[in-house]
């Protein structure tokens, strides 16, 4: 059992003792001390949105969540199964002073979690995410009387709103999608992704849609990580199939990947790269990812005569810096498209709409608009942490095997060399280390992420 609390909530598995894993006592007092926070901010309406994606945990965390909140005098808008940038879009269209999603994301169907938004629908910055965790650590909350309660409302309707703001964006040609003809095949992991992902694609034209786990059910049929080894059904029936191209979204429909004609992936890491070449293409202007992801979209950016700058991993970081810098688009390699027209979250729906106009107006299949970009190979491992890692340690050590390396220990440490790099960091969402190692030959990247791990591991 575990229990992760970070600034941008608390994420757990279900079942299991108070304060080791997410247990009603826990969404409670997190949820409470989140409407409390929201009151004593005093920066918005009494108003959260919830939304939850379709684990089998949802509805239940989804009503003590509400609850919790109605008894700190809070009115709730429930909007039911929808995704992450569903909700988003939601607190800013219904001006509402904050948003909580039930998702944990990527991580298995044992697990939930509370993401929580702010007045923007934007994830909370440190230190308003510190606040609501001393709240609940202090059990420090404002319950009020039964004349204050707050009410709770239904509001199904943010899906079709959603699709339709997705569709009326300016760089999204429906004409030139329908026109290509495509079958696109479409792997949701059994969750909300099933419900949105089919109704965007017939919206933007799309001539037939094949369906892949898309009942949602909240039963994860693999690892609802999109990770090519994750993949092999989707990657069948796009060829068996003769699709043109393939999406995959995680349950809460904020990452995407992209499968080609021939079944093989596009590339996680470059669902950011092409949707930014295309935008840079009509739209000249700054680029942001997270430290953590490809140097192609550095390359992609330079090569429009525009200007990339990197972030610390975390949506609420990336978007920060996109706000420094006036980026016209960013996100993060794992599949993650944040286009500020629209709105300043990862939106899995930008994404393939903004990649399925790229495409169409290129007129090439899938296969070979990826080829056009450049190659890098990114060698990912982990490391269960049973303990702390002593990270001052871990940097001179590192400082001292590689003395000719660029160091920035923005998040975590990272060793910038003239042909890649590689990436030591502690996880949001796991309790596990992350090292990550880019370079042109995947067995230079995979050497060097090796190399590294036993250092860490030798500590």
């Amino acid at each position: 059992m575990a229990l992760i609390k970070s600034i941008s909530g608390i994420r757990g598995t279900i079942g299991g003792k108070v304060g080791e894993s997410l247990t009603p006592i826990d969404i409670v007092k997190f949820a409470s001390a989140y409407g409390t926070w929201l009151r004593r901010r005093g920066k918005g309406p009494l108003k959260v949105v919830t939304g939850r994606d379709a684990r089998v945990s949802g509805t239940m965390v989804a009503s003590l969540v509400n609850a919790s909140l109605r008894s700190v005098g809070i009115d709730v808008v429930d909007a039911g199964l929808v995704t992450t940038p569903t909700v988003e879009m939601a607190v800013t269209g219904l001006k509402a002073g904050g948003g909580i999603i039930f998702t944990a994301s990527h991580n298995p169907a044992q697990w939930n979690a509370l993401k929580l938004l702010n007045e923007a629908g934007e994830f909370l910055s440190d230190s308003d995410g510190r606040e609501v965790l001393a709240l609940a650590e202090a059990v420090d909350f404002d319950y009020i009387t039964y004349d204050k309660l707050g009410k709770e409302t239904i509001d199904q309707s943010w899906t079709k709103r959603h699709i339709q703001s997705v569709i009326d964006m300016p760089l999204v040609d429906t004409e030139a999608i329908k026109g290509a003809g495509y079958t696109v095949a479409v792997d949701a992991v059994n969750s909300v992704g099933g419900i949105v992902i089919p109704a965007l694609l017939r919206a933007l034209g799309v001539k037939k849609v094949l369906e892949l786990y898309c009942e949602p059910t909240g039963l994860f049929p693999h690892n609802p990580e999109p990770l090519p080894e994750h993949l092999g059904d989707i990657s069948r029936v796009v060829k068996e199939h003769g699709a043109d191209l393939g999406f995959v979204v995680d349950p809460d429909v904020d990452r995407l990947a992209i499968i080609c004609e021939d079944g093989a992936m596009f590339g996680e890491e470059y669902t950011l790269v092409s949707v930014a070449d295309y935008v840079l293409g009509h739209r000249k202007g700054p680029t942001v990812s997270n430290m953590s992801s490809t140097k192609a979209l550095r390359d992609i950016t330079e090569g429009h005569g525009c200007t990339y700058s990197s972030a610390p991993v975390g949506e609420v970081n990336v978007v920060a810096e996109m706000k420094r810098t006036g980026a016209v688009i960013g996100g993060e390699g794992n599949g993650g498209v944040i286009y500020p027209a629209l709105h300043y979250g990862r939106d899995a729906l930008a994404g393939i709409a903004l990649f399925l106009t790229h495409l169409a107006r290129k007129r090439v299949a899938c296969s070979v608009l990826r080829r056009q970009y450049p190659d890098y190979y990114i060698a990912k491992t982990k490391i269960d942490l049973t303990g702390d890692v002593d990270m001052s340690k871990l940097d001179f050590a590192l400082r001292q095997e590689y003395p000719g390396a660029v160091v920035d220990t923005r998040d975590g440490i990272k060793l910038d060399f003239p042909t890649g790099w590689v990436q030591i960091r502690k996880s949001n969402t796991e309790p596990i280390m992350r090292i990550y190692a880019e370079e042109r030959d995947k067995t230079m990247a995979e050497k060097l992420a090796g190399d590294v791990t036993v250092i860490v591991k030798d500590l």
